[in-house]
């Protein structure tokens, strides 16, 4: 454990990850990119699969801190480092299943936005306010505005099944409906979450957001890759592999098993998952980080309410198409798309005949911790359980924490 690096463990924000010397594995290319050939973009990803901390690298872009990229990919992209007003919403957390949460939220941002910029506060409506201050910022500084709206599914998630629910879309309509209009205010728009909501009138309104969740060259925009791990870990590697009596070769390949295998497009590379990745880095243990992160409650309680038979997560019958993926709606009875847009299931293969993908369980860290969660509901036929990888009789062996056959 002697001279270990610092794993970015629960950090978000990139310039406390490179000021205080943590590892970071260098995604300032898609930065540039995403800066300098379009202007509006939605990206979905699971949760804690790195988005929050793109939003901050982007927001640090835009507010022109070049010294916070010296030695990245970018440094030699970028020659005009432009300094922005930065308007961001990061939704993430809050409670917004009860009455005016999400207003409340939204009006803490606004207000933050308006301190730093000295912009004077129109109380009348939250959109009417959120257009002026994008004016207003505009006149002022000269700069177009980048907004960047982090998880902005997550009011929505909290509220399901609850009567905030509809009040939050309401919300949601009437004030980012007004980036429409103020396009001419706007550098740049970026929304991220882990599902896109076809009834929330964000993408009906705002039709010019560029929705990249599932074009190739920015499936590794979030998530590590075989190369940036091997390379942005190289040490970590040598260290985890020492610590488990394990040669490198056998270490990298018992990583590739639990963390590895998400898919955001057709012939995409295995994206390995990154906050299990830095976890067991950090501990030197093949632990179940991302799983136990977060229950998978709502979902499996969905499974036993539709009678969902739990044979399908292996004998290759569950297919999903691309308008499914990229047009969720909550009230669907069918729940393969939300067990695609958590991380539980990923893409394996494309049927080019029927234009559609087959999914699976990612990895085995998924694969054995989802199905541990299903026993109090499918106990009663522990048999289909067995069948497919997770058997609790006296036989079974444990491995790594999991119990497996």
């Amino acid at each position: 454990m002697k001279n270990m690096r610092k794993m970015p463990i629960g950090i978000q924000d990139f310039a406390t990850i490179r000021t205080d010397g943590y590892v970071y594995a260098d995604k300032s290319a898609f930065v540039y990119e995403l800066a300098n050939t379009g202007k509006s973009y939605f990206l979905s990803r699971p949760r804690r699969f790195g988005k929050s901390l793109l939003v901050s690298t982007l927001e640090t872009y835009f507010l022109g801190r070049k010294e916070l990229f010296q030695g990245l990919v970018i440094e030699d992209l970028e020659h005009d480092w432009t300094q922005y007003p930065v308007l961001k919403f990061s939704l993430a957390g809050g409670d917004f299943s009860t009455k005016d949460g999400l207003e409340i939220a939204l009006r803490s941002w606004l207000s933050d936005f308006e301190k730093k910029y000295a912009l004077s506060n129109n109380e009348e409506t939250l959109s009417v306010r959120f257009k002026d201050a994008l004016k207003n910022a505009f006149e002022k500084t000269g700069k177009q505005v980048v907004v960047l709206v982090d998880e902005y599914d997550n009011p929505l998630l909290k509220a399901i099944d609850k009567e905030q629910e509809e009040d939050n879309r309401r919300i949601f309509k009437s004030f980012f409906a007004v980036l429409k209009d103020c396009d001419a205010y706007t550098r740049f728009v970026f929304f991220t979450g882990v599902t896109k909501f076809s009834k929330v009138s964000i993408f009906s309104d705002l039709n010019q957001l560029q929705d990249i969740s599932m074009i190739k060259k920015y499936s590794s925009v979030c998530g590590i890759t075989q190369s940036e791990l091997e390379t942005a870990f190289s040490p970590e590697i040598e260290a985890m592999a020492a610590a488990n009596n394990l040669s490198k070769e056998e270490c990298l390949l018992k990583l590739k098993k639990l963390y590895d295998g998400y898919h955001f497009c057709e012939k995409c590379e295995d994206i390995y998952n990154p906050f299990s990745l830095i976890n067991a880095f950090s501990s030197q243990k093949f632990g179940k980080y991302w799983f136990s992160s977060g229950t998978p409650t709502f979902l499996v309680r969905r499974l036993n309410e539709i009678n969902f038979n739990p044979k399908h997560f292996s004998d290759g019958s569950l297919f999903i198409t691309e308008d499914e993926i990229s047009d969720y709606r909550p009230d669907n009875p069918d729940i393969v798309p939300l067990l695609y847009q958590s991380g539980y299931l990923t893409l394996k293969n494309y049927n080019e005949r029927y234009d559609n993908y087959s999914l699976d369980f990612p990895n085995d860290e998924v694969k054995y911790g989802f199905m541990t969660s299903l026993t109090p509901v499918y106990s009663a036929d522990n048999r289909t359980l067995y069948k497919i990888g997770v058997n609790f009789s006296s036989e079974t062996c444990n491995i790594d924490g999991w119990k497996v056959r």
